[in-house]
């Protein structure tokens, strides 16, 4: 089958590869319809290079038809139509009984002293075959997949897979008071739909800082109040003004390590990046350092007993923080990987009405092309050219 590999850093090639089958019990094999690309794995196609190995196969948004499943796997069924949590989670240890499906115990790599296995990302979580290729073996497919109804084209629910309950959960631990006001800092795909779903859940005020102008554009399509950094000098001040001098209520890090504005953090990535994997792996483990513009704003700009909600991928062990000023501010923060399974029946029935599309989901992608062009794509979408925000990949686009 075809499937889309790192082969180096920033050097993505679509290759050649073996076709998955049913490994385990609880195994599945999909035929992917549709997979994205997610902001994350430009972390992979960059300063994680470190972790990858030649040949691994990305992707860890697909969605497709279920060819054959293991003899355990009884919820879903060859035919069906479904889409993958990005996390790969069992639903029966401690950690999935109390809808921690991101830190499952069963698929723990604890070699790496990590969390839940994730589809196509690095060997620190579980080495697995991502599903931006023609098929994709989903273990614990007795529980992970989403079944999703015939009718509503792939990008209504693709990304059910990462973006949607990324966005929710980053809403959930904004902890956004009845009619209280949220920033959203960074209007890459989690950022947008966190900014939807804030505004669906009831909040009063949401502001979206970006510099990118068609992400900012994209923004206020959807009511949300943008804001440009690139062009204001004392953006968290402005926000401030708007918001009675005290800040919003809580702020969303839709960002991560890959900041602008950052360039100590960039430097020491790109200087990682030239050492041998082994050396890298090592420093990043022990005294990795991000990005931190978006963070540093996201606590600037916060009120006062206010909550930091980090949904941005962070990599580093040696971050500076301004603790001092968190402590006197009283900041409440809250993060990690989202926890897929425990939103998907709240959102599930936002996306299934032809008619209705109350999230904004059908203005989300921007660009829709064969797997052979990813690529293209990544390129794309790394240097946000041609308005590039979110990219789908077709795997057998004629």
């Amino acid at each position: 089958m075809r499937a889309v590999t790192w082969q180096g850093v920033e050097d993505v090639q679509v290759r050649d590869v073996p076709d998955p089958g049913i490994e385990r019990p609880t195994d599945a094999v999909v035929e992917v319809t549709s997979t994205a690309i997610c902001g994350s794995d430009l972390h992979l196609y960059s300063p994680l290079g470190a972790f990858m190995e030649q040949g691994d196969v990305l992707g860890h948004e697909a969605m497709g038809v279920v060819r054959e499943v293991g003899s355990e796997v009884t919820r879903i069924s060859p035919g069906d139509r479904v889409v993958m949590p990005f996390n790969i989670s069992c639903g029966n240890c401690h950690m999935c009984r109390n809808d921690c499906y991101a830190q499952c115990e069963t698929t723990q790599v604890r070699e790496y002293g990590k969390g839940a296995a994730l589809f196509g990302y690095t060997k620190l979580y579980g080495h697995v075959p991502g599903g931006q290729a023609e098929y994709l073996r989903v273990p614990q497919a007795h529980f992970g997949p989403i079944r999703v109804p015939e009718g509503p084209p792939d990008e209504r629910f693709l990304f059910l897979s990462d973006v949607l309950p990324t966005a929710w959960q980053a809403v959930d631990f904004a902890d956004i008071p009845p009619g209280g006001s949220v920033a959203v800092v960074g209007l890459g795909p989690i950022g947008q739909m966190s900014a939807r779903i804030a505004r669906h859940r009831g909040a009063s005020q949401v502001f979206g800082l970006d510099s990118v102008p068609e992400r900012l554009a994209m923004a206020e399509r959807h009511g949300v109040t943008a804001v440009d950094t690139g062009r204001e000098n004392d953006p968290a001040g402005l926000v401030r003004d708007r918001t009675e001098g005290r800040g919003p209520d809580s702020v969303i890090d839709a960002v991560g390590m890959e900041a602008h504005g950052a360039p100590l953090g960039k430097a020491a990535q790109a200087m990682a990046q030239l050492l041998p994997d082994g050396v890298a792996q090592k420093l990043m483990e022990r005294a990795g350092v991000d990005r931190l513009a978006a963070l540093h704003l996201a606590f600037d700009l916060v009120r006062r007993a206010g909550t930091v909600s980090i949904s941005g991928v962070y990599g580093g062990q040696a971050d500076p923080m301004p603790m001092m000023d968190l402590f006197d501010k009283g900041v409440q923060i809250r993060m990690g990987q989202a926890h897929v399974r425990r939103w998907t029946d709240d959102i599930l029935p936002l996306l299934t009405d032809a008619d209705s599309d109350p999230l904004g989901v059908d203005d989300l992608t921007t660009h829709v092309v064969p797997l052979d062009q990813a690529p293209d794509a990544y390129d794309k979408f790394q240097h946000k050219r041609d308005g590039a925000i979110k990219m789908v990949l077709r795997p057998h686009a004629a």
